[in-house]
């Protein structure tokens, strides 16, 4: 029933009187989805009328023998339960049929042409049980509705115009006895079919109802569709608004989330450090240690409040990566191969310290970048001082600077511990460090590739790595040229 809601839903998309539905097929709801389990249960009811019309022949020619002509009526029963066959096989073919341009166009015509071969059927009926005489001629009425339900009001009244011209033809014709006329003796008034007034009177009383119908039903139809059309506007607000609030209360749940983990995390990084410096003043205050031993806590202590200042200054970055993004005016354009010789100046004596090789490899014509200068010097720091922390005596450490037709490029590859498979998605999360760095370094707060990617980012650009466990790693990042 689903593929059949998508076919025919186009088709009912198609009336003039009611506004045009979305294509998901959860907005398919209501009157139009409706009307397709109608043209179904249209072919369901034409199997029934079968039944009925071969029922009724039975009765009729047990209680009435020799009354009616038999067997016209019997082929005309055959030939509306074959028609009503193939259209069975055409509407699962055309459900089947998903990629079916004008799939609405023909499920249309295909409801069309249903009630016209009915009403062809229900005049060949009609002719050989009495004729225009035959009070169940006021079943062209019923078709008439269902073609106003099904169809747009304009095929509606030419189906009503179809059937009155169907009626008119065959009372004239059997009027002037074009055709024979199958009277119904002793049920039905004899000749009435030659009497002028009365198959003018008559047809012209179905036809006036023919188009009263027409009119009624459809104006109710439209009514409905309209109807229909702002409940499901409302619904569909009503689920937009619905999701948004959804996307909210999760966006909240994960705000709390990370606020609770940082409030842990601050707490736990900072409860060791403050410890320390209070056991250590607490030695040099009570006279618990020498002269000499009191200086060296000190110094220890005044360590740990360099670690602390630290720890501080990170997070007060991360904030203001977090929740600024960086305005336009505090951007500029910049050399970035100047801020990287700046940098390799200021961390070259550590990595000397460590005996490790520091080489700059800068591409001749690199252009500038717009970006804040003093926030581009920390992402260069910060990647270049993670190379030379996690990387062992002995090893190398290159910068690399570049560009191509759109975008600046740099990057820093070193020798170092490299990082696990499962840890590159996430290293750039905030507080993330991963575990082969916590057991070199065990103080860190883990914020510096997340200020690093923030601050990137927020200049248009983009940070990514390249890591084999062991064997090194290589960090990139990219910024659009500079105007």
């Amino acid at each position: 029933m689903v593929s059949h809601a998508q076919s025919i839903c186009q088709f009912a998309n198609s009336f003039p009187d009611a506004p045009p539905l979305g294509t998901e097929l959860e907005e398919q709801l209501s009157f139009h989805t409706e009307l397709i389990e109608r043209i179904d249960w249209l072919l369901r009811l034409r199997w029934l009328a079968v039944a009925g019309t071969l029922g009724a022949i039975l009765v009729a020619n047990c209680l009435f023998p020799r009354l009616l002509p038999v067997g016209p009526l019997v082929c005309i029963a055959v030939a509306i339960a074959f028609y009503n066959l193939l259209f069975h096989l055409y509407a699962r073919a055309l459900q089947a049929d998903e990629g079916a341009a004008n799939r609405w166009r023909h499920t249309m015509l295909f409801a069309g042409a249903q009630i016209v071969l009915d009403l062809l059927a229900l005049a060949a009926l009609l002719h050989f049980s009495g004729g225009i005489e035959n009070p169940f001629a006021l079943f062209f009425v019923f078709h008439v509705i269902i073609a106003s339900i099904l169809l747009p009001r304009e095929m509606s009244l030419a189906i009503a115009f179809f059937a009155s011209a169907l009626l008119a033809l065959l009372s004239w014709l059997e009027y002037t006895g074009r055709l024979p006329h199958y009277a119904l003796p002793g049920l039905l008034g004899v000749g009435l079919y030659r009497q002028m007034p009365y198959p003018l009177i008559s047809v012209l009383a179905l036809v006036i109802t023919l188009f009263v119908a027409v009119y009624m039903a459809s104006s109710i139809s439209t009514k409905l569709r309209i109807r229909e059309s702002e409940l499901l506007e409302s619904n569909k607000a009503a689920l937009t608004r619905s999701r948004e609030l959804e996307a909210v209360t999760t966006r909240l749940r994960k705000v709390d989330g990370e606020r609770t983990r940082f409030m842990v995390l601050v707490s736990h990084e900072l409860r060791a450090p403050l410890n320390t410096i209070y056991s250590c003043l607490d030695l040099a205050t009570g006279g618990y240690a020498s002269p000499e031993k009191t200086q060296e806590i000190l110094l220890q202590a005044q360590q740990r409040v360099t670690e602390l200042l630290s720890l501080i200054n990170d997070l007060l970055m991360l904030a203001k990566a977090r929740e600024e993004e960086f305005k336009a005016e505090e951007m500029e354009l910049t050399q970035l191969a100047d801020i990287l010789q700046d940098v390799v100046r200021l961390v070259r004596v550590e990595a000397e310290s460590k005996d490790l090789f520091l080489g700059v490899d800068i591409a001749p014509d690199v252009p500038p970048v717009w970006v804040n200068p003093e926030r581009i010097k920390l992402v260069w720091t910060n990647l270049l001082s993670n190379a030379i922390k996690y990387t062992e005596p002995g090893g190398i450490i290159v910068a690399s600077l570049s560009a191509d037709e759109k975008y600046v490029r740099g990057s820093v590859r070193d020798t170092g511990i490299g990082i696990a498979p499962e840890d590159q998605p996430i290293i750039f999360s905030d507080f993330f460090r991963a575990r082969n760095a916590r057991q070199i370094c065990p103080i860190g707060t883990g914020v510096g590739l997340s200020i690093v990617r923030r601050i990137l980012e927020n200049a248009g650009g983009r940070v990514w790595v390249k890591s084999e466990l062991g064997k090194g790693s290589e960090f990139t990042f990219e910024l659009p040229r500079g105007a």
